[in-house]
């Protein structure tokens, strides 16, 4: 009974100092008062009392002793909130520079970079890194860099984002105006040539060169000459597809006419020697042209087939340069380009194996010479035309193939008619 009595007097006391302890509180709640200094002293409802802090400014005296001075206060009250009161006068920098030294680790940074922080280091530590090609920040103290959309590249200060340059062989490029200047003089000299062919056509001269095929001859030089300007200009649906068709089937026209020539130059030997004379009749006009159109239409239909299994189309490039756009045609096919190439390849090929088994005729045959010399030229342009097409880019690619076309086009003219 008596530890009974002695547990409930200990609870009775217990309530009665926390009923105390809340009333205290509760009266604390309602201090505010100002001290003889100016101070607001008061309790807010978390029951925390408002801070007071002193700014001390440490100085270090020419004797090495240190003396410590107020400069200023931070102090919070309820109605103004949290204040800074310094008096700048007061301040002494330990320094040769009298102004202040600043309470940061790191300036603010520009736009065109972004911030890195320093690991390790306070938050306001950090490297001020410039913006990575592709990227900008177009503002001050930006956390990461924005990418630049597609059509867009960075400029060099990385604060903004400009249109990438637009770049294909040009009719107004120096580049491009030069191989249209040669494309246009090509035609020129065919298309006199040509003249010159017809107004005398009756002539002996024109007629022992098998005038006919002499006339085809030129018109499908004067075809691979114009060619060459659909290589010239922006990339079109159209241009695409027939760029490569009429280049392919002009030359092909070209070298057949040549490769006829040099069997009808071997007949006519051989028919000057005794019992040869049966040999003309597989060479007569119809068979000439015969022969001719069938060796074009194969291309023709390579070429056909190549545009409707799989066209070339224009492609927008990005991959060359990160700050152009380059337009260009894409083949498509690799196999059908390579058989368009090969075909020509192969006619050329025979046509300077015939001439140069006929090349030890007469004088009055000299015209075997003159198309070994062509074909030799046709052939070495071509070859040399592969890697350096493989390995240009962009509209060097569409440069280099013009410079084939044109090269191989005046030495085919000149070594077959100004010779």
């Amino acid at each position: 009974m008596t530890m009974a009595f002695a547990i409930d007097e200990i609870n009775e006391n217990s309530s009665q100092w926390l009923e105390d302890q809340f009333q205290l509180v509760h009266y604390l709640q309602k201090v505010n008062f100002t001290t003889s200094f100016g101070d607001q002293v008061s309790f807010p409802e978390n029951r925390e009392a408002l801070p007071i802090y002193d700014v001390m400014n440490w100085l270090w005296l020419p004797d090495g002793r240190t003396k410590v001075q107020i400069v200023g206060e931070v102090k919070r009250s309820i109605s103004r909130g949290e204040e800074l009161t310094l008096d700048e006068d007061r301040i002494v920098c330990n320094s040769k520079s009298k102004r202040a030294t600043r309470s940061v680790c790191s300036e603010r940074y520009p736009p065109g970079t972004r911030m890195a922080r320093k690991k390790g280091q306070p938050k306001c530590c950090f490297d001020c890194v410039p913006c990575s090609e592709g990227k900008f920040s177009n503002t001050t103290d930006s956390v990461e860099c924005i990418s630049c959309p597609e059509d867009f590249w960075s400029n060099p200060q990385h604060d903004h984002c400009i249109p990438k340059i637009t770049e294909f062989l040009s009719y107004h490029d120096p580049l491009g105006i030069c191989l249209t200047t040669a494309s246009l003089l090509g035609t020129f000299i065919c298309t006199v040539v040509l003249g010159i062919f017809t107004c005398h056509r009756s002539t002996p001269v024109v007629r022992a060169n098998n005038s006919e095929l002499s006339f085809l001859l030129l018109v499908s030089l004067k075809l691979c000459f114009l060619s060459s300007l659909l290589f010239i200009g922006r990339p079109r649906l159209w241009t695409c597809q027939l760029r490569h068709a009429a280049f392919g089937i002009s030359f092909v026209l070209c070298v057949s006419c040549i490769l006829v020539k040099t069997m009808v130059v071997l007949a006519v030997f051989k028919s000057s020697m005794p019992g040869g004379g049966a040999n003309l009749k597989w060479f007569g006009a119809m068979q000439q042209r015969r022969t001719v159109l069938v060796l074009t239409c194969v291309q023709a239909a390579i070429c056909t087939v190549w545009i409707v299994t799989a066209s070339p189309v224009p492609h927008k490039n990005t991959q060359y340069h990160n700050n152009k756009k380059i337009y260009e045609c894409v083949v498509g096919s690799t196999i059908s380009f390579a058989l368009l190439l090969g075909y020509i390849g192969l006619l050329a090929v025979i046509s300077f194996l015939l001439a140069f088994l006929a090349r030890n005729l007469p004088d009055s045959f000299n015209e075997a010479k003159l198309i070994t010399f062509s074909m030799l030229i046709f052939c070495a342009v071509w070859v040399a035309f592969v890697p350096a097409y493989i390995n240009s880019p962009g509209k060097y690619a569409d440069a280099v193939e013009i410079f084939a076309i044109l090269f191989s086009s005046f030495g085919l003219l000149v070594a077959l008619f100004v010779s």
